[in-house]
């Protein structure tokens, strides 16, 4: 599965700079550099569930702070992919949480403390006014599955691409109406898709200055 950059930024809550920014090395390596090799950037859906994480943490931390955490984690020989590990934000440290304790990546490296982890998958505010969606329901009718689609958001319950409904109802189509075209998909799902693909335009690319 792979997910543009403005859809990876929609589904993680960062925005589309803070993605090109954050797969650039600032010189002790880059935040996250997508796993898929190709031009221009496609993220994974394990990427994305990473990129939720640190849209979460820089909620309550400086990003200097998650690259230290992040530079601790590989001293410690932790080297898989970064969806692999919980890092949560705790006072003003990033702590690495494991089944039975938490260490500490920034503040006190390696030190054992005690934290709660966040479920990255639920809805969460990253900054003023923006409020990021369910990962795997970001809508009511819309769903994210991995293994539906290819991990493209579709109408919940079927194979079909919610854009496809979205892109019906902005040209015109009511709602009432797209069952004629998508059988199944009811005048709700078909609200939700556009009202998630307007969500999803809101991250409008980043315009390189000339």
């Amino acid at each position: 599965m792979a997910y543009s950059t403005r859809m990876a930024a929609a589904l993680s809550g960062a925005t589309v700079g803070q993605l090109r920014s954050w797969r650039h090395d600032r010189g002790n390596g880059p935040i996250l550099r997508p796993e898929l090799a190709a031009r221009p950037a496609l993220y994974s859906f394990r990427d994305v569930l990473a990129l939720r994480a640190f849209a979460q943490l820089r909620q309550d931390v400086s990003l200097q702070k998650i690259r230290k955490a992040l530079a601790t984690l590989k001293s410690f020989g932790e080297i898989a992919h970064l969806s692999n590990y919980s890092l949560v934000a705790d006072g003003s440290s990033v702590v690495l949480v494991g089944d039975d304790h938490a260490t500490d990546l920034v503040t006190r490296p390696g030190q054992r403390v005690i934290a709660t982890m966040a479920d990255i998958l639920e809805e969460f505010t990253p900054r003023p006014g923006v409020v990021v969606p369910r990962l795997l329901h970001p809508k009511p009718h819309v769903s994210v599955d991995p293994e539906t689609q290819g991990g493209q958001p579709v109408i919940a319950g079927t194979r079909v691409p919610f854009d496809a409904v979205a892109d019906l109802v902005g040209d015109g189509v009511p709602p009432e109406r797209i069952g004629d075209y998508f059988p199944g998909v009811t005048a709700e799902a078909a609200r939700d898709a556009l009202s998630f693909a307007r969500y999803v335009n809101s991250y409008t690319p980043v315009t390189r200055a000339a």
